[in-house]
């Protein structure tokens, strides 16, 4: 055969289609030893660290639901899920998403690769395509395992709220499976930027880690006293709204405010890539990536989203300031304490009592008054009141009350001892402590009336 049948060949040959061309991409990431690793890891090390955790004597009280791994198996992937979303999530998108162009960089292969499949933009859609569906399989890995640990090592018990009722076994699997889904938002935000990294910023290792570092920069932006408006608008929040969904009624508005931000995120960020990588001229052997083109289609946009994402939470939501005001934590707190009161009375074997008939109460203040009564901190001092049907006396109880800015709080029991001291309470799945003496609350950021 000549060389000019060859040619003609070449010329007339088909171009790979997308779907050939993303399972050849999915089969070069599963080759990698690295990714077959975080593979293995996210489908074993949750239900054995899960498990482990679960049956020793210490808890991880600081970690949302942690204090609640000995009752159920629900809590196990719940704390999994707030580990994932401060430090695995944005990992996995770094080494799976900001590494899905670079590495050809690094290796030299993009001239075969576009002999091959001669179109750009298939290829960037194979690509993009492969690196979400590896993370969709770690992220299930992650929930699965942790979920799989907890329900063998605990048992499938009810699981207690963010307002103090029990959530049964069903609605707690209900509730857990959406977390980890609006969880997949702000993961996609990431990837979309993992993508936009390893487009703009080629051979240098800062393409890898864009994502650690705008997750590691949004945590710190959520410590901070944001006001609410700023907090919504960034796409972090939506790994911290799913708490919302343990409260009743379940607090929406903020998780779908932060959902549909993280999904515009992952848009603009993957258009921005893709826009990227069919203008990159591929003739330069030695292209390292353009500082100014990543600049001008990359800091600016995302910027400009965050801009008006804030204008228009701003304007939708009747809330300014931090959120928390005396008025929210004094309602949250007096809800939580009655739904645990009735807990520690069925526990203890006391006469049934409802909430409605309890008409609790509560009266906070911050810095003893002589501040603004508002914003986090651990300052908070409240007074909880409440009424048992029959008895003159009312009962009073009193807590100290460590707000972060995200309105999760921690109610530490300062007395009287019988109601809120340390004690262990037999319960179905052995003892426990006293739940009255600390425990988990939520204050809603945004208004509800």
């Amino acid at each position: 055969m000549t060389a000019i049948a060859v040619a003609e060949q070449t010329v007339t040959a088909p171009r790979v289609s997308v779907a050939r061309g993303y399972r050849f991409e999915l089969v070069k990431l599963v080759s990698q030893w690295r990714v077959r690793l975080l593979v293995l890891a996210c489908w074993v090390a949750p239900a054995l660290f899960v498990a482990g955790v679960s049956q020793q004597d210490t808890l991880p009280s600081d970690t949302l639901f942690g204090r609640w791994m000995h009752a159920t198996g629900w809590a196990g992937p719940l704390v999994m899920l707030g580990f994932a979303g401060s430090w695995a999530l944005p990992l996995l998108t770094s080494l799976v998403a900001g590494d899905v162009f670079a590495a050809e960089d690094r290796l030299g292969t993009w001239r075969h690769l576009l002999v091959a499949v001669r179109s750009p933009a298939r290829i960037f859609v194979a690509k993009a395509l492969a690196s979400v569906t590896v993370i969709l399989a770690l992220v299930a890995g992650l929930a699965v395992s942790s979920t799989v640990g907890g329900l063998l090592a605990v048992g499938n018990q009810p699981l207690v709220g963010l307002d103090g009722h029990l959530l049964a076994p069903g609605d707690a699997a209900g509730r857990v499976l959406l977390a980890w889904l609006c969880a997949l938002a702000p993961t996609l935000a990431l990837a979309g930027i993992g993508l936009l990294g390893s487009v703009a910023l080629g051979r240098s290792s800062m393409g890898l880690l864009l994502p650690v570092l705008v997750a590691l920069a949004m945590q710190v932006a959520q410590m901070l006293p944001l006001p609410v408006a700023v907090r919504l608008a960034l796409p972090g929040y939506a790994f911290i709204a799913w708490n919302g969904l343990f409260t009743g009624p379940a607090q929406l508005t903020p998780l779908l405010i932060a959902v549909a931000v993280s999904l515009a995120w992952a848009v603009l960020a993957t258009a921005l890539a893709h826009l990227l990588f069919v203008r990159r001229d591929f003739t330069n052997p030695a292209y390292d990536g353009s500082g100014r083109r990543a600049f001008t289609f990359g800091v600016l946009p995302l910027a400009a989203l965050t801009a008006v994402t804030v204008g228009a939470v701003a304007v939708a939501t009747p809330s300014t300031g931090s959120g928390i005001e005396q008025r929210k934590v004094q309602k949250s707190l007096a809800t939580v304490f009655a739904h645990l009161y009735r807990l520690q009375t069925e526990q203890l074997h006391r006469p049934a009592v409802t909430e409605d008939r309890l008409r609790t109460s509560a009266a906070c203040t911050k810095s003893d008054g002589q501040a603004a009564q508002e914003g986090a901190g651990n300052d908070w001092r409240c007074v909880v009141s409440w009424h048992l049907p029959g008895v003159a006396v009312t009962g009073t109880a009193i807590y100290q009350l460590d707000i972060t800015s995200d309105g999760r709080f921690v109610a530490d029991g300062d007395g009287p001892k019988e109601v809120n001291g340390y004690f262990l309470v037999r319960t179905s799945t052995g003892d426990a402590p006293n739940p009255l003496w600390q425990f988990d609350g939520n204050v809603e950021l945004l208004e509800t009336q």
